[in-house]
């Protein structure tokens, strides 16, 4: 018999790291795929990149609106809940056998949470990691708690996982699926991006992927330092939209104020997947604070500034400048990227979230895993303390 995967996909950036994933389940003849797209995916204000899945020649087997109008973080909250009825109804007509989450969007708790009542078990992708400022990290642990089969993209995440007691033969180190873009696509050359982008790409060039800080009351509170610093920038400035979540509205408003004040430079609102992944080929330098610019910049040895305290705790590749989110600081880490001997030290290196085959390994653990009642019931894994302490090797 098939078995039902569902998979919940929410906004631009996670789709980006589900679509070979997808690819592969949907090519599988034993999986009957059932993708549902909720949130940002469905709004104009966002891009309306459902309509990327569907060119993609993906399905959608439903969409589940349920994101608020909103800017703040009572709209985030709210959004959790009108998710969770919606979904509710459809996973309980439908139940599948698996609900496939990645990642650590607040939105992500909705399904979960749904899935968690009705005894239908979870895999999720992207567990392990640290993001210390912002709620990701606990929404990243909490789906982890509530999940049932783990692909971690690092050793070090695994490992975690381990720790916060998952039984090891769940947690299975498959890398970051996104850079599967890298193996298995064809890159625009610049003259393509160009003519995509309508950019003169010749120009010294800086991509800015910068998101609210979700843990702090004041989630755009750091940009002002970020803009500050970028107006002593003199490369052509390339902004993608903000994640949608509590000030990403005051946040698109001040970049096209700067924008328009700079008098040039770009803000995309939606840069499909392999448009970005392009665009980190050829632009010299990114920063911001995003997840991107730490698992994916990587690939192409692209110098990287990280900005702020939300991406704190993050593994990192020796791509990455670390900034305080000040004007000084910001502009001290751009000019050590710059450098030569900075661009020198990074040939060579490696990527530690992968290596493009990461889709592959969790369609096989998908389509392979027993359904049967033993892979909800969970047992507490020993910790690393009753671990030493069977060894012997506990300090007293």
């Amino acid at each position: 018999m098939k078995r039902t995967i569902a998979v919940v996909t929410s906004s631009r950036a996670d789709y980006s790291h589900l679509y070979w994933p997808l690819h592969d389940l949907s090519r599988v003849a034993s999986v009957d795929l059932r993708i549902v797209a909720l949130g940002p995916h469905l709004s104009p204000e966002f891009g309306t990149t459902v309509h990327e899945i569907e060119k993609d020649g993906f399905p959608i087997h439903a969409r589940v609106e349920c994101l608020l109008s909103s800017d703040t973080d009572i709209g985030m909250a709210k959004t959790i809940g009108v998710a969770v009825l919606g979904l509710a109804d459809l996973f309980g007509q439908f139940r599948p056998d698996l609900l496939l989450l990645i990642a650590d969007r607040y939105e992500m708790l909705a399904p979960a949470s749904v899935a968690l009542a009705l005894r239908i078990p979870i895999a999720h992708i992207e567990g392990g990691e640290v993001s210390e400022g912002a709620i990701d990290d606990a929404v990243r642990n909490a789906l982890t708690k509530m999940s049932h089969i783990h692909f971690t993209s690092t050793d070090a995440a695994r490992q975690r996982v381990i720790d916060m007691g998952e039984e090891a033969w769940r947690v299975h180190r498959t890398g970051a699926p996104s850079l599967d873009h890298l193996r298995r696509r064809s890159l625009f050359t610049r003259q393509e991006l160009q003519s995509r982008l309508r950019v003169d790409l010749s120009l010294p060039s800086l991509l800015v992927a910068y998101h609210p800080v979700t843990l702090a009351e004041d989630t755009i509170g750091e940009a002002q330092a970020l803009f500050g610093a970028l107006e002593n920038v003199p490369d052509q400035l390339l902004f993608c939209y903000p994640n949608a979540d509590a000030g990403s509205r005051a946040l698109i408003e001040r970049t096209k104020s700067f924008l328009a004040s700079r008098g040039r430079g770009f803000l995309y609102t939606n840069l499909e997947a392999v448009t970005y992944w392009s665009l980190l080929r050829h632009v010299g330098m990114l920063v911001g604070n995003s997840s991107s610019g730490i698992m994916e910049t990587a690939a192409f040895a692209l110098p990287t500034i990280n900005v702020g305290f939300r991406q704190q705790g993050r593994e990192r590749a020796r791509n990455v400048v670390d900034a305080d989110a000040n004007e000084a600081s910001i502009l001290r880490a751009v000019e050590i990227a710059r450098s030569d001997a900075f661009r020198q030290s990074l040939q060579g290196m490696t990527n530690p979230y992968g290596d493009g085959h990461a889709s592959e390994k969790i369609v096989e653990v998908l389509n392979t895993v027993p359904l049967k009642e033993d892979l909800l019931v969970k047992r507490q894994a020993p910790s690393v303390r009753q671990r030493d302490a069977a060894r012997g090797t506990t300090a007293s």
